[in-house]
């Protein structure tokens, strides 16, 4: 599932090309792609026909693109959503589920989804940060985000390290790829209990999140396949700078290690044995 980068990658396309301009029609393919537009297809085309977007956000994994009358899109990529720039005498592609058509005549903004778990819905009052998800913590490179808040808090929760990190209501945009790669750049298993961390150790990991999250957005982000892509339809190139995802058996770049796979929320985590030992089980 994207993550951060790749939704920060989006969003920078999306502002360099839709910011401005006006929705001419809109087209509605798939009923599922706007299911949490809970009013329905007509009444999400009327509420965009005519309007002006005018920037593209994001909060964690999620974008949102400000209207003119106050509202908002919000749009959530899924496990294989895309939002491509396309001219209009291009062909449709295969799993088309929504287009935007604009006043200009320029390029079209189409809502790709092959799998159909993301989708697009309009907040209404919700251009400066729909309430939809105004319950997801900020991300570290937001400049609002309060670290001391942040180390509080991961030092309250009774919980292990990946799994915070995980969790969008502590810090936003983190998923399974990043959060392995943060752990194995500050040497730390999964497992660590957050409440027996150090303070400097909290802040060393926070700050190999922020590393890793800006070097994998200056790579566009990390494409296993073809169901990742900006909005020119262009792979990101991060996968060739992973330490630690999906390296099972090969050695660790640190160590000469086999890093090890382990199960993990119905994932996998993976890491190094010996750079980042599992912690003792209390006695």
């Amino acid at each position: 599932m994207p993550e951060l980068p790749e939704v920060e990658t989006v969003r920078q396309g999306l502002a360099k090309w839709v910011a401005g301009r006006t929705i001419k029609t809109v087209e509605v393919h798939h009923p599922r792609s706007i299911r949490r537009h809970l009013p329905g297809d007509a009444h999400f085309i009327a509420m965009l026909t005519g309007r002006t977007i005018l920037d593209a956000s994001r909060r964690g994994k999620y974008l949102w693109l400000p209207l003119d009358s106050g509202d908002a899109i919000i749009g959530h990529l899924g496990m294989s959503g895309q939002l491509l720039m396309q001219p209009a005498e291009a062909e449709d592609e295969k799993h088309l589920r929504i287009r935007f058509t604009f006043t200009d005549g320029g390029p079209e903004l189409r809502f790709v989804d092959q799998r159909t778990f993301g989708g697009l819905s309009v907040s209404e009052d919700g251009a400066e940060l729909p309430h939809e998800i105004a319950h997801i913590a900020r991300d570290p490179m937001d400049e609002l985000f309060d670290d001391d808040a942040f180390v509080d808090r991961w030092r309250s929760r009774h919980t292990e390290a990946k799994r915070a990190l995980l969790d969008q209501t502590l810090i936003s945009g983190v998923g399974n790829i990043y959060a392995d790669e943060a752990l194995w750049r500050a040497s730390l298993h999964g497992a660590r209990p957050t409440d027996q961390m150090t303070r400097p150790a909290v802040r060393r990991l926070l700050g190999h999140v922020r590393d890793v999250l800006g070097e994998a957005i200056v790579a566009g982000g990390t494409s296993f396949d073809e169901l990742y892509v900006n909005v020119n339809g262009e792979s990101g190139y991060f996968e060739r700078a992973l330490n630690a995802y999906g390296r099972e058996g090969e050695p660790c770049r640190r160590c000469g290690t086999a890093m090890r796979r382990e199960q993990f929320m119905n994932r996998s985590s993976f890491s190094c044995p010996r750079c980042q030992p599992r912690p003792r089980a209390p006695r």
